[in-house]
């Protein structure tokens, strides 16, 4: 008999429920989306958003659409 650990019955735990929630409804037009695609979805959305704007930096800059962070001083207050 294979001893099997707890970590990898964990693991088939979780990847069974999450087959359970991704699987397909009966009816697809009645379907609800998953909140775990949601999530994913924000979450990718956002770092490409953060990607973007990291990558066109220098453009904002020049457009002034994005402030210059090192001239923020902390010790002045609101």
């Amino acid at each position: 008999m294979q001893i099997r650990s707890k970590a990898y019955l964990l693991m088939i735990s979780h990847l069974r429920t999450l087959r359970a929630l991704l699987s397909p409804a009966d009816d697809p037009a009645s379907a609800k989306a998953s909140p775990l695609l949601i999530y994913v979805t924000v979450v990718l959305a956002l770092l490409l958003a953060i990607l973007e704007i990291d990558q066109h930096d220098a453009e904002l800059r020049a457009l002034g659409l994005l402030g210059d962070l090192t001239c923020m001083r902390p010790d002045m207050g609101p």
